[in-house]
């Protein structure tokens, strides 16, 4: 689908606003420039949704943390490029994915020391500060058990805080807590520092640790009311996002109905026409 078709078809569900992916080609890429990010911005507008946030998953095969010098200056690069897409499209929220340990899911995928993986994420986080500063635009660090990196709420909370910055904040992902732990029990501890959202479903009761496991809202084992719970009482009242990688082959749409749906029921949202 183009991005208007995109907008067009989660106005029509009742989405509020869609997050945007960021690529190296298409319509938000570096291809565009302030004119054209205007008029993605304007399109959305007149489709009368709101862009909540910019994605990537240009972050794996250009990692922050990679070996190669010339891969983490590419990086660098892209991500400043995003910082900027987002402030010209009018969202404050830039999803980052911080580092990479291991990527399991690339082929030939590297090996990154977790100390050097550390040491890497910190100095390109503080080399993409100031231009987010200055662009009004949050660096949401992105939790990912995949990465190996990041794994538990004390690491994730001593990363965002040592940059001693408000624009350095968290984008929490429900579904890449569950493999091995459980959302409800990482929103207390995280509070405020929580930014924007993503929800993905999980079930537990497979071994599958792939994007493969990843299942539509509500067809799985979340303890959804115990997340929504923990929300209400860090008082967030941001964005939340349903992600999902796999949309049914035939009928894209009922896909994007059915998440609407089902965020409407944990909202307490029923009964919309």
């Amino acid at each position: 689908m183009t991005l208007q078709e995109c907008f067009g078809l989660a106005r029509r569900a009742g989405f509020d606003a869609v997050e945007v992916n960021y690529n190296l080609e298409g319509d938000l890429s570096p291809a565009a420039g302030e004119k054209e990010l205007a008029d993605i911005r304007a399109m959305a507008d007149k489709a009368g949704i709101a862009i909540s946030g910019v994605c990537s998953f240009l972050f794996w095969p250009y990692p922050l943390t990679a070996n190669s010098e010339s891969v983490r200056a590419k990086s660098l690069d892209i991500a400043s490029r995003m910082i900027r897409a987002a402030h010209h499209l009018g969202t404050e929220n830039l999803l980052v994915v911080p580092g990479a340990v291991y990527i399991p899911w690339l082929k030939d995928s590297e090996e990154v020391p977790y100390k050097v993986c550390d040491e890497r994420a910190r100095a390109a986080i503080r080399k993409l500060l100031p231009e987010a500063e200055k662009m009004k635009v949050f660096l949401n660090i992105e939790n990912i058990f995949f990465n190996a990196y990041l794994m538990s709420p004390p690491d994730m909370i001593e990363f965002v805080d040592s940059f001693k910055s408000p624009h350095v904040q968290v984008h929490f992902d429900t579904g890449n807590i569950m493999p091995f732990q459980f959302p409800e029990h990482w929103i207390p501890l995280l509070g405020k520092r929580i930014k924007n959202i993503h929800f993905k479903e999980y079930s537990k009761k497979g071994t599958d640790f792939s994007l493969e496991s990843f299942r539509p809202l509500l067809d799985g084992t979340t303890n959804w009311p115990a997340v929504m719970e923990t929300l209400d009482q860090i008082g967030y009242r941001g964005y939340l996002t349903f992600e999902y990688f796999h949309p049914f082959n035939h009928y894209p749409e009922a896909l994007v109905y059915q998440a609407s749906d089902a965020l409407d029921r944990m909202l307490g949202r029923t009964g919309r026409t």
